[in-house]
C-alpha cells in the first residue's frame, strides 16, 4: 500500500562524452525507474549549461521528469529564466521541474566575475526574483517593482503547460531560505548550510546531524503552516555506498568527523550499508523527516537501481 508521501528518486548528471554519451544515459535511467533527471548549475566541477542539457533531455526521453539542481538566480535575470523554463516546460510535454537558489558557492562567483553578495541580500534577491517567474508564468502582463528587478507590463512567453506553473524545488540549509522555500516551492530541500561557500567545509557536514535536520524540518513545518502537508521533502544522499560492513565503514566517517557512528548513519546526507539497510535507512528518514525524494549522482545509478525498483512509488 503506498504511503502518504510515496518515494521517489531523481538522479543527478552532469557530464557526457558525447550526444550520444548524454541520450543513452538519459534512456538508461528513465529505464531504471528514476523519476527525475537533474543538471546542476555550476561554472567549475559541473560544466553542463542546464537548460539546454534539459531541452536535449526532452526530446530523446519520454516519461522521465527533468529538473535542474538548482539554477543560480543569480546568473540569469528572471526574465531570461522565465523563457528558459516555460520553454523547456514546453518541450518536454510539461515535465519540467523547476529548481532555483539563491546561489552560495564562493569560486563561482569568483572565477566568474560575478558580485558575491552576502546571503540575507541573495535570499531577497530570490524571493523577488521568483515572484517575477511565477508572474511571468501566468496569464497576462506582469508588472513588478521591487529593490533588485523591475518588469513593465510584459506578457511572458511561452506559456508552459502545467499551469500556474512547473513545480517549484527550493532547498537550503539554513532558516532564512528554508522559510522562503516553505512559502513559495512545492517540494523543499533539505540540505546542508553552505554559508561558508565551499563544499569541502566540514561545517556544512555538520549542520546535517540528525538533530540539525529536526530543526530544519520544524523551520518548514513554521514557514509553510497549512500547507506543509502539500509540501515534497527532498535530500541530496551525496555518499551513496553498498557495504556488508556497515560498521567499520561508520566507524571511519565518524571519526573522520569526531562523531560516534551512529551520529554519521543518522545523516541524512549519507546511505550506507547493505541494499536491506539502506531501505530500512529511508523508511525511517520518510517516517521522521517526511523525506521521500532522493537525489542520487550519476555514479551510483545502476547500482542503487535495486533501491528504486523496490521502494519507487510506495
Amino acid at each position: 500500500m503506498s504511503h502518504a508521501r510515496t518515494f521517489r528518486f531523481g538522479i543527478c548528471i552532469n557530464e557526457a562524452a558525447s550526444a550520444a554519451d548524454f541520450r543513452d544515459k538519459c534512456r538508461m535511467y528513465e529505464d531504471l525507474g528514476y523519476s527525475t533527471i537533474f543538471v546542476s548549475d555550476h561554472f567549475l566541477d559541473h560544466p553542463f549549461g542546464p537548460m539546454p542539457a534539459l531541452a536535449y533531455a526532452a526530446g530523446v526521453t519520454s516519461t522521465i521528469k527533468l529538473g535542474t539542481f538548482v539554477l543560480g538566480n543569480d546568473y540569469r535575470h528572471p526574465v531570461v529564466l522565465a523563457s528558459d523554463i516555460a520553454t523547456v516546460d514546453l518541450l518536454s510535454d510539461g515535465r519540467y521541474e523547476w529548481g532555483i537558489g539563491a546561489g552560495w558557492m564562493n569560486e563561482d562567483y569568483r572565477r566568474a566575475g560575478i558580485p558575491q553578495d552576502k546571503p540575507s541580500v541573495r535570499i531577497a534577491r530570490l524571493a523577488e526574483s521568483i515572484t517575477v517567474i511565477k508572474g511571468l508564468l501566468a496569464d497576462g502582463p506582469f508588472s513588478f517593482k521591487g529593490e533588485y528587478y523591475t518588469i513593465d507590463a510584459l506578457d511572458g512567453a511561452p506559456a508552459p503547460v502545467q499551469r500556474p506553473h512547473p513545480p517549484l524545488f527550493v532547498g537550503g540549509g539554513a532558516k532564512k531560505i528554508l522559510t522562503l522555500a516553505a512559502q513559495e516551492a512545492d517540494i523543499v530541500g533539505i540540505n546542508a548550510n553552505l554559508r561558508a561557500g565551499s563544499p569541502t567545509d566540514k561545517s556544512a557536514a555538520y549542520s546535517m546531524t540528525a538533530a540539525a535536520t529536526d530543526e530544519k524540518l520544524q523551520w518548514v513545518r513554521e514557514g509553510a503552516g497549512a500547507r506543509f502537508d502539500d509540501l515534497e521533502i527532498q535530500t541530496f544522499p551525496a555518499m551513496v555506498m553498498f557495504t556488508d560492513d556497515r560498521a567499520s565503514l561508520s566507524k571511519a566517517i565518524g571519526d573522520s568527523f569526531n562523531v560516534a557512528p551512529e551520529v554519521a548513519l543518522d545523516t541524512p546526507t549519507l546511505l550506507i550499508g547493505s541494499e536491506g539497510q539502506i531501505i530500512e535507512d529511508l523508511e525511517k528518514r520518510r517516517d521522521r523527516w517526511q523525506m521521500s525524494y532522493h537525489v542520487i549522482m550519476a555514479a551510483s545509478a545502476q547500482e542503487f537501481a535495486s533501491v528504486v525498483a523496490k521502494l519507487a512509488g510506495t
